[in-house]
């Protein structure tokens, strides 16, 4: 060895003085080099005295002239010689300032990496980690790896060779890394001793990069099949990702979660590196849980089931569950947080109920019933109908879980009063719950012949006394339906009539309960009250306005009145000539607000078409022609319920417990806004509106805030361009200020939408008055 040694510092001397030379001699020195390093064994063999010795030889090698650099030849000296040599004077040729051989060191780079020398750079440091070698170089080179298509595409401005594109060149490392890896495996069943750490640096290094995808791509189907049935490729593999440093971890223990095919898989691959690795068990039990919400379900899935399938990691799902319901049930985060989040959480503790097993539900019985009994009552307070249906299902899975003998809480019924305009239960439907519930239906019983029934007509009333007297005291429930059936048609045919009794019959209408199965009764009811109200505008929207405050009234006839009213403006503020068809035959208006349903989005709609033209036009929107009704009635219906909403009453608290009906009631308030455009109280009505909003701005419920950003919009296409700027200069640009604030910072997606809108608007009316000192 000391011979062959000698023989190549003495190759490397005359080389070196023949490339100083140049000529013809060059060709043979660089040939002698290569034999000589054939010899010694290859970069293997090589002592710190012979890496020295060739790392300058290498540097003379880039800098010699061209002639002096025979083709084919000297390329050999980069590709034979010590790979992270060679990977080091490349780059340190590619980095020097106006070289005029970059073309040639690109392509020595590009046959570097076709001819596999990464692989072998990789082998090399691991050996020499298991030898302790220099931490720096090991630390330079591991950056010269990961960044070279960095450092490549910097000095050719985006003209890389294919090989150097991030997409390319990474599936190749990734190749790289299985022949290292193979490489270590055989080692390690030859009983020799090899370090796999700076492999795993590699590793963490490209995730942290964001190249996880084209790494992965690779490592995780080779490594699957690898693990399969052999014990010595799964330790090589759990090594693999134990040994990735704590500030990388993250990025790869994303990486595997997202691209394992399956828990089982990544259990294969990860090990118990969970309960080994602080950092790792943080990121997966807290932070892609609790912290985050972008994963997919199969994601969730990979990594829930991935802690169930070893009795070491048991305990961390138990633990996550509990975390889970913790926030799940919590009033705070429910009101905080953006439904998707809170979605994302019901999915993680309906996968963590699905692993769980009987012993382990006993365990924790008793806790999991208080955490459904607190969870389930703060989803229900949501004003959002999805997160009272999450509340409703993952209530119903914790109940089946831990009730396997006994009774199970079920939703369906409670769902027909959530999400019904009216507490309505049909009564069959009813008969059918009861008698389930008594453990018969009946069936015994035989029915009567009724083949021969004829149906009877039932006269309807035709003065609107008589349906006074029929919806207050007849015992008769068909002529009762005749009546529900008749009464809109017959106010709106006599409106002189329906003046008289128009408050007595606002009232029966406001308390009127269903008598019989009768078909459409809520809509019904509806119809008749919005034709009375619209008929007598004025006292009986003082009187609906008065009971919305008052005492002993159900939050349902609270929101009827709301309903009503809107629906009322509505039709008020277009010109007869438009009503002619509205109320005719089944057709819905067009503005509702019934809850659970998403459709007071309708009339933001609508809005949303107003602001497009507006955006165009910079004009105000022009109703259809004709008198508009609503101009002299439009106080009374919009002053009384802006007044004393901040009034606690005994059995009615808006700013407490009552939110539901205050969200209601702020999306009120913003439609009839809208409806008031060109209106004589507009302004005054504009002004008003700015206040309640103000005081309300920071309300913990997305649905209030929602409605209040909504009654800004409606303010600012309603109320005329010059009043707002005149009148309400300084309060816009507080409401600019806090617009800013909620596009930032709000956590809800629609809210963060409205606020944008509303900022859009305000720049347009900003530009129109040529005044923008006025709004900055």
């Amino acid at each position: 060895l000391g011979a062959m040694a000698a023989a190549l510092e003495r190759a490397l001397r005359e080389a070196a003085a023949a490339l100083e030379r140049g000529g013809d001699g060059a060709a043979a020195a660089l040939g002698a080099v290569r034999a000589a390093l054939a010899a010694a064994g290859g970069p293997a063999a090589f002592g710190e005295r012979e890496r020295a010795l060739f790392g300058a030889f290498l540097r003379s090698l880039a800098r010699a002239p061209r002639a002096a650099r025979p083709e084919g030849v000297w390329q050999g000296c980069f590709l034979e010689g010590p790979p992270g040599l060679a990977l080091c004077v490349l780059l340190e040729a590619l980095a020097s300032p106006g070289s005029v051989r970059l073309g040639e060191v690109i392509e020595v780079l590009e046959q570097f990496l076709q001819e596999g020398r990464i692989s072998a750079l990789m082998w090399e440091v691991c050996q020499q980690q298991a030898q302790a070698g220099s931490p720096e170089l090991q630390e330079a080179l591991l950056n010269k790896i990961v960044c070279l298509p960095d450092h490549v595409s910097n000095k050719l401005q985006g003209k890389n060779p294919a090989v150097f594109f991030p997409q390319n060149y990474f599936p190749l490392l990734g190749g790289a890394v299985i022949q290292v890896l193979q490489k270590i495996s055989d080692s390690l069943r030859g009983g020799l001793d090899c370090s796999i750490s700076f492999v795993s640096h590699v590793l963490g290094k490209v995730c942290v990069h964001g190249r996880q995808k084209e790494i992965l791509s690779v490592l995780v189907p080779r490594l699957t099949d690898l693990t399969k049935s052999d014990c010595i490729w799964q330790r090589i593999c759990w090594r693999l990702v134990e040994c990735v440093p704590d500030r990388w971890m993250e990025a790869v223990v994303l990486g595997f979660v997202q691209r394992a095919p399956g828990a089982d898989v990544l259990s294969r691959l990860l090990g118990n590196l969970v309960v080994k690795n602080k950092k790792a068990q943080f990121v997966v039990t807290q932070k892609v849980l609790l912290l985050q919400y972008c994963h997919t379900t199969a994601v969730l899935q990979n990594l829930l089931g991935y802690l169930s399938l070893d009795s070491l990691r048991r305990a961390l799902l138990i633990k996550v569950l509990q975390e889970l319901l913790e926030t799940w049930g919590s009033s705070s985060a429910v009101k905080h947080s953006p439904p998707e989040q809170q979605q994302y959480i019901s999915k993680a503790i309906l996968i963590c109920l699905s692993h769980l097993k009987e012993p382990e539900i006993e365990s924790c019985r008793q806790e999991l019933l208080t955490s459904m009994m607190e969870g389930v009552k703060c989803h229900l307070d949501s004003n959002l109908p999805q997160i009272r249906r999450l509340g409703m299902i993952v209530a119903e899975s914790i109940s089946s879980k831990i009730n396997t003998d006994g009774p199970v809480l079920k939703f369906q019924v409670k769902i027909l009063l959530l999400f019904s305009p009216h507490p309505i239960l049909l009564p069959r439907t009813l008969f059918l719950v009861l008698a389930k519930l008594g453990g018969r239906l009946d069936d015994d019983l035989i029915p009567y012949d009724m083949s021969e029934d004829k149906e009877l007509k039932i006269k309807a009333p035709v003065y609107i006394r008589d349906c006074i007297e029929v919806l207050t005291g007849s015992e008769d429930v068909d002529k009762w339906e005749a009546t529900v059936k008749t009464l809109e048609s017959l106010v709106r045919k006599n409106p002189a009539a329906t003046r008289e009794v128009s408050v007595e019959l606002a009232k029966i209408l406001l308390h009127l309960e269903e008598k019989t199965c009768i078909e459409g009764f809520v809509e019904l009811r509806q119809r008749a009250q919005v034709a009375v109200l619209s008929t007598d505008p004025i006292p009986v929207a003082k009187y609906l306005t008065s009971q919305f405050y008052s005492l002993n009234y159900s939050l349902r006839q609270r929101m009827d009145i709301l309903d009503v009213l809107v629906l009322a403006a509505q039709e008020l503020s277009y010109p007869k000539s438009h009503r002619k068809t509205k109320h005719s035959g089944a057709q819905n208006p067009c503005i509702q607000l019934l809850p659970g349903s998403d459709s007071s989005k309708d009339w933001r709609r609508i809005v949303d078409e107003r602001i497009k033209s507006k955006t165009r036009r910079f004009s105000q929107a022009e109703l259809a022609s004709g008198p508009n009704e609503f101009n002299s009635v439009v106080g009374h219906f919009f002053f009384p319920l802006i007044q004393h909403f901040d009034r606690p009453l005994t059995t009615f608290d808006l700013l407490g417990e009552d939110h539901f009906v205050l969200g209601r009631l702020v999306h009120t308030l913003a439609i009839l806004m809208y409806l008031a455009v060109n209106t004589v109280a507009v302004t005054a009505m504009g002004k008003a509106l700015l206040e309640f909003v103000w005081a309300l701005r920071f309300h913990t419920d997305s649905y209030v805030r929602q409605g209040l950003l909504s009654c800004i919009s409606s303010m600012l296409l309603s109320v005329p361009t010059e009043r707002l700027l005149q009148d309400m200069t300084e309060e816009l640009l507080e409401t600019q200020s806090w617009l800013g604030d909620v596009v930032e910072k709000d956590p809800d997606g629609d809210c963060r939408r409205l606020a944008l809108q509303n900022l859009l608007l305000m720049e347009n009316l900003k530009k129109k008055l040529k005044t923008p000192a006025n709004l900055t």
